[in-house]
């Protein structure tokens, strides 16, 4: 069979491109950096040693000084960024999460720890949400027939964005999908002049069957579920018509969350907009390569770096991982 002025067939040849570890490392199209990484770390009031995660083998619930650790570690490694998640004491959490606008609460004292501990050498983010605080798990304020109240939770949204600011973040992450959650969050940090702490809107986040090891991990009281307020998985242009609205109420970066189900969902975003685009690879995502690792069914490393890898590759320009710190220092020695 001939293929015309190049002689006989094939004539193409794309494994030419693929001869050595060197070539394919020239060639390739897509590349991690420890700068793109964020590591979500969560800390525990009231406990003197970090308490693993039986969901998440290598994850803890950090006490205040091994956070701190954490931190210095991150930094170390290069990691651009450390999302801080706080787990009060039981007896603290109510009806409206009072922990997460008290200035002692325990994610408000871990921001100022960070901060004193690393400064401006990492960016400090925080979740702003009231699910780790609130005795019922939901991510809102509940009314009368126990349904999440849309707009009672946007005051203590704009509450939590205040003491998360007057802590010292440089960014805070509305997670709980209440409709017009950036605009009353911007409006809050403007009304206080921190016109300089950024948002990080959870645009896109899904009611996702893949969070279970994350309900371990910051004591979730939750009963029930999420899906009056996060989306159905078998939406698409939802997601459009959320970023538009998240954009138009000044947020400043977006996310798609989880990662992997939804590439499909973080392309589309990341070719809509000119804002940088974050991805989450949530615990459930972590737990599965773990825990087939554990077993023998996957190499850990590679199937860590290639998950990571199709995550950037879709079009997130920043990536949430609890390997983040384990990668940077992985792609560090690659580099030297």
């Amino acid at each position: 069979m001939s293929s015309g002025t190049y002689g006989r067939f094939p004539g193409a040849r794309p494994r030419r491109l693929r001869t050595t570890p060197a070539m394919r490392r020239m060639v390739a199209e897509t590349r991690l950096h420890p700068a793109e990484l964020i590591l979500p770390a969560f800390v525990r009031e009231g406990v003197s040693e970090p308490v693993p995660l039986a969901a998440m083998p290598g994850v803890v619930q950090h006490t205040r000084d091994t956070l701190r650790k954490a931190a210095v570690e991150a930094v170390e490694a290069g990691v651009g960024g450390i999302m801080l998640f706080g787990v009060p004491e039981e007896s603290k959490k109510d009806a409206v999460g009072t922990p997460g606008t008290d200035p002692n609460g325990i994610l408000q004292v871990a921001i100022r720890d960070v901060k004193a501990e690393v400064g401006d050498e990492i960016v400090i983010m925080s979740d702003l949400c009231l699910d780790e605080h609130t005795d019922h798990g939901h991510c809102g304020v509940l009314d009368a027939d126990g349904r999440v109240d849309n707009d009672a939770t946007l005051e203590r949204y704009a509450e939590m964005a205040r003491a998360q600011a007057e802590a010292g973040v440089h960014v805070v992450g509305p997670s709980g999908m209440m409709d017009g959650q950036v605009g009353v969050i911007r409006e809050a940090l403007d009304g206080i002049g921190r016109q300089d702490v950024s948002i990080l809107a959870y645009t896109v986040k899904y009611a996702s069957a893949f969070y279970g090891p994350f309900r371990e991990a910051v004591g979730s009281s939750l009963q029930g579920d999420r899906k009056t307020y996060q989306q159905d998985p078998a939406n698409a242009r939802e997601s459009l018509r959320e970023l538009a609205l998240d954009l138009a109420e000044g947020a400043d970066m977006v996310m798609v969350k989880p990662a992997l189900p939804y590439l499909d969902i973080l392309a589309r975003i990341a070719d809509a907009v000119d804002v940088p685009v974050a991805a989450y690879q949530i615990s459930g995502e972590y737990a599965m390569v773990e825990a087939a690792a554990a077993n023998g069914w996957i190499e850990r490393d590679r199937a860590i770096m290639e998950t990571l890898t199709s995550i950037r590759r879709a079009g997130a320009g920043m990536i949430l991982t609890y390997w983040a710190t384990e990668v940077a220092q992985r792609l560090r020695r690659a580099d030297a």
